[in-house]
């Protein structure tokens, strides 16, 4: 791994960074003392709150006062977690700056019965807005994710060689065999040649987000600790990613690691550009202790209606887990599948490194939009004109995933700005 930067202070130069931390116990019992009949009110009205699951950092106030430790540390911490079992609630936040995805399902069709309860048809939906899940795994052979509605749930499962979906709303059930190509047992060596830590206990949690993200840790990479937060009642480190190139839309990473396990709690990724966190994933409830077998028991209710597939299960992700979710997969956003840029990128070209990797691919029969006749308008609706020496074409935008596609059929992708993209498509005339 290439060098690390060290490690910064919470607090100033030469500041204990226990003193950022601490708490004025004498002037904030002077505080309470003075406003006694303000705060009981408040109070009673945070449990009920905190009761029905509207306020869980409530009880995460206050940073922990935990070790020193460094990043290198911290790293070698969350590779050797080896949690295998766990259950609690996840709170998953994307905004992406695109429509909702559950929104579009239900437009043409999908999320709403017409394709059963395929995980493909509902799983996208977490690509955007907020949703909260109830996560368990014990070993790699057992795990359930629910997705909580107003007035439904969807679970998928996985028990064994079986893989079902169950959509409340609509009563239907999905169920495919798991024959467990591309899994490998408990200490048994992977395709890289390390051991697969967590089975799959990481799916559905922070866990595979931070492990995508920690693939980019490399020379174009700042990897420091940044103090110490509470996330679902534990104390935690954080640890701070940043990319040290300038061009990516990707501005920081953090990921809060539990001090006793080594898991991530929490991960949040904000874009360059500012405001609220593009993706944030994160437990409001963890237990590292054995769920009970009876969460991973499954029968179909009596008349709801059972579509079998064996093969979808692989396809739509029951492998996989909600970084796989986002547009192209967060693993497989240029910048945050290797430090280099030479992660999986389907056989296509890659431009640049690091964060600043782009992606470029040619467009199905060489045709760019200047071919698309009648529908071209209707792209150039969602998208921007951009000109340059390679031409003229139009990019289309997120909030993290910019892409061009010229007039003659060119394809430039990448967790870049729109300038970058317009330059690599230059460089290529």
């Amino acid at each position: 791994m290439a060098p690390i930067d060290s490690p910064q202070p919470h607090g100033g130069p030469g500041q204990d960074p226990t003193d950022v931390f601490a708490d004025d116990t004498t002037r904030a019992g002077r505080m309470r003392r003075k406003a006694s009949r303000t705060l009981v009110p408040l109070a009673v009205a945070g449990v009920a709150a905190a009761t029905i699951g509207l306020v869980p950092a409530l009880a995460d106030s206050g940073d922990p006062d935990l070790p020193k430790i460094t990043a290198q540390e911290l790293l070698e911490k969350i590779a050797a977690s080896d949690t295998q079992r766990l259950s609690g609630t996840v709170k998953i936040t994307t905004d992406l700056g695109i429509p909702s995805l559950g929104a579009l399902a239900g437009t043409f069709g999908q999320g709403s019965g017409a394709d059963g309860a395929a995980p493909e048809d509902r799983l996208t939906e977490l690509a955007s807005g907020t949703h909260t899940l109830r996560v368990a795994a014990d070993g790699p052979d057992k795990q359930r994710l629910t997705i909580l509605g107003n007035s439904s749930e969807y679970s998928l499962i996985h028990n064994g060689d079986e893989v079902w979906a169950h959509d409340s709303g609509s009563d239907e059930v999905f169920h495919a065999t798991d024959d467990g190509d591309g899994r490998k047992a408990d200490g048994e060596d992977g395709e890289d040649g390390e051991r697969e830590k967590g089975g799959d206990a990481a799916e559905g949690t922070p866990r595979q987000f931070a492990d995508e993200a920690l693939k980019a840790v490399g020379d174009t990479t700042s990897v420091t600790v940044d103090g110490t937060v509470r996330v679902a009642g534990r104390d935690a480190y954080q640890l701070l990613i940043q990319p040290k190139q300038s061009g990516s839309t990707v501005g920081s990473i953090r990921i809060a690691v539990d001090a006793e396990e080594g898991v991530p709690l929490r991960f949040t990724l904000s874009p360059s550009s500012g405001g609220k966190a593009a993706v944030n994933v994160g437990f409001t409830k963890v237990d590292f202790g054995k769920p009970a077998a009876s969460t991973f028991d499954f029968t179909p209710p009596k008349g709801a209606k059972v579509t079998e597939d064996e093969d979808a299960a692989q396809e739509a992700g029951a492998d996989g887990g909600l970084a796989d979710l986002l547009p192209g997969g967060l693993g497989g956003l240029p910048g945050l599948e290797g430090a280099e840029g030479t992660g999986d990128t389907g056989g296509f070209e890659t431009v640049g490194k690091g964060w600043t990797t782009i992606v470029r691919a040619e467009v199905p029969g060489g045709e760019g939009l200047a071919s698309a006749g009648e529908s071209s308008s209707l792209l150039d609706a969602f998208g921007s004109k951009a000109t340059g020496k390679f031409g003229s074409g139009t990019v289309f935008s997120t909030r993290l995933v910019n892409a061009l596609i010229t007039d003659d059929g060119n394809v430039y992708v990448g967790a870049v700005t729109r300038d970058a993209l317009v330059r690599a498509a230059d460089a290529d005339r």
